[in-house]
Formats: C-alpha cells, sequence, structure tokens
C-alpha cells in the first residue's frame, strides 16, 4: 500500500502480510483525517475486512509509526525496537506551542537566516503529535539478530543506524524478500540529521557503518521493499552506492571550507542545488551532520561567530 504524504517526498510504503486470521501490517503513513480514510478503504477492500493482528514500525519516524495507535486500540499488537519505541512514545508526549529555547539556539549555531529565524522562533513548530496517533503502554519488543515469524515466512531482524537509531529490517530465510524501511532505499538518500537534542551526533557515520553490516548479508537474489519509491534487486550495489553517495558530498564539503561556511552555507555543496521552502528544515540537519561527520575526524575546525553562528573550516587552512 502507497499512504499519501503531505510533502515532497509524497507517500510511504506499507506492507500487509497474510497470516491466515488476519494481517501484519508493516509501517503506517501519517495520523492523518487522509490517511485515516485510505486505510478504512484498504481495510474493507484488499485486506477483505479481516483484522490486523499485529503492527511492525520498522523505526519511530511519523510517517512509519504515525497510525501504530489506532491500529493498537482496534486490536493489534505493536512489534518494534526498544529504541523506536521510546522516542516515538516520548516525542508523542512532548508537545510545545513554540520552539524550546535550546532548538532556537541550535538553528542560530547552525547559521540560519536572521529572518527566518525570528518567523520559525515564533510560530508553532513540528510536534508528533499533530500527525501521530497517541501511543498506549504496551508493545512487543524486537532486536538485532532475532528471529519473528511473519506471513508464513521466517525472518532474521538486522537493525542500522544513521537515519533512525535501531533501524529494522527484515530478511526472509525461505525467500529472497527483505523489508528494508527507510534503511535500504532504492533511488534516494535517507535524511541524516541532527537536532538540537544530541547536537553533536554523527549520524553520518553511523549510517556508513551500517551499510558496511548490511553489505556481508546482502545478494543479488534479494528483492527489497523499501519505505519509499519501487521495490528493487541489485542490494550490493546500492549499498556501495549510498556510501559513495556521502563520501562524495564530504568531499565537495571539505573543498567548499578552504574558507570558513556556517552550515546553512553549506547547502550548495552537499545536495548541488539550491534548497528553498519546506527542504530548508531538513537540509540544514543534514549539512549539521556532514560537518559533525568531518569534525570528528579530525578534518574540520569550528569557532562561533559574534552572531552565535558556528564558522566551519578545513584543518588547517
Amino acid at each position: 500500500m502507497r499512504l499519501p504524504l503531505p510533502m515532497r517526498l509524497d507517500h510511504v510504503n506499507c506492507f500487509a502480510l497474510d497470516e491466515d486470521d488476519g494481517w501484519t501490517v508493516v509501517d503506517t503513513g501519517f495520523d492523518t483525517a487522509r490517511s485515516r480514510a485510505e486505510w478504512e478503504a484498504i481495510l474493507s477492500g484488499p485486506l477483505a475486512g479481516r483484522p490486523v493482528r499485529r503492527l511492525i514500525a520498522t523505526h519511530y519516524h511519523p510517517d512509519h509509526i504515525g497510525l501504530a495507535g489506532w491500529f493498537q486500540a482496534r486490536g493489534a499488537e505493536l512489534v518494534t525496537t526498544r529504541t523506536s519505541w521510546l522516542l516515538a512514545r516520548m516525542m508523542v508526549l512532548d508537545e510545545q506551542p513554540l520552539p524550546l529555547p535550546e532548538t532556537v539556539a541550535f538553528w542560530r549555531g547552525a547559521g540560519m537566516e536572521a529572518g527566518l529565524l525570528a518567523r520559525r522562533s515564533a510560530e508553532r513548530p513540528f510536534n508528533f503529535c499533530d500527525v501521530v496517533h497517541p501511543l498506549p503502554l504496551g508493545y512487543r519488543r524486537i532486536r538485532e539478530g532475532g528471529t519473528i515469524r511473519i506471513g508464513g515466512r521466517t525472518w532474521i531482524i538486522r537493525c542500522g543506524d544513521g537515519h533512525a537509531p535501531e533501524h529494522a529490517t527484515f530478511w526472509s530465510l525461505d525467500d529472497d524478500l527483505v523489508l528494508g524501511g527507510d534503511q535500504l532505499l532504492p533511488s534516494i538518500s535517507a535524511n541524516l540529521g541532527v537536532y538540537a537534542t544530541e547536537p553533536l551526533a554523527d549520524p553520518v557515520a553511523d549510517w556508513m557503518a551500517s551499510c558496511a553490516r548490511f553489505a556481508t548479508h546482502a545478494e543479488e537474489r534479494h528483492l527489497v521493499l523499501p519505505g519509499h519509491k519501487l521495490p528493487f534487486t541489485g542490494l550490493p550495489l546500492r549499498l556501495r552506492q549510498m556510501v559513495e553517495n556521502h563520501e562524495g558530498a564530504l568531499d565537495r564539503l571539505m573543498a567548499h571550507l578552504e574558507v570558513p561556511r556556517t552550515a546553512a552555507g553549506c547547502f550548495l555543496p552537499l545536495f548541488k542545488r539550491e534548497i528553498g521552502g519546506a527542504e530548508h528544515g531538513m537540509a540544514l540537519v543534514e549539512a549539521v551532520a556532514h560537518l559533525n561527520h568531518l569534525l570528528h575526524k579530525g578534518a574540520v575546525t569550528r569557532s562561533r561567530g559574534a552572531d552565535g553562528a558556528w564558522m566551519w573550516q578545513r584543518a588547517g587552512s
């Protein structure tokens, strides 16, 4: 099933696996009136009115766990990793009418333009509860290396990091299927972002390490069912491409940092195009992620400017 999203990436893929007496559903889309209507049509149509017994969330992001609580209220069991459940539960309870001071300071440190900073500081920020159904207490934990029966198959659980911590992927031991979530995507790069919650995080290193681990299991025969875009084969090559995508971005960024730059001043070398509008926030957190990676490697230095923005520069320049 392809559920709608109100953004440039306008869909999320969800999957239903037949359990004879009902269904296991993997990922859900946002909790919106449109998504709920889509699901009602799916449940009464393609799923033939049989109940969803179990809801598996690959990771805690709202387009994947947004309707988990809605399915739980209908009797489904929620299955996910501990980190995913804790983060989703925490964030859905953390409603803020205005950005927190720490978030505003993070935006300022990243070099957000003064007018945009003033406007966003006075606006209601994105809150999980805007698009994630309330999550009741209780879930079943899955973890790295475990197995699970879904849809008549036994799957081994392999977790990745970088896009989301402890993101679960599922590799069938009975055939060639892999449920990849956002960890294994065919033609787009998963967002690797740094936020005020952990401003010195290095998700780029986490992502590359995850790709290296997955590469030891990936085979040409695998058919990956991803969280966005179309199913694909050629997973060994795709994993190399995902790493090379970030290595190329880091090389361009190093050349750009011959002179001091803010994170907001690094969009063009990172993304090879101008960034504006709704994409700005995602680009900003990804720019900080790549700069942090270079900082942890000792390849760049940073110093705080008079306006509070961090200025980044290639070490030795």
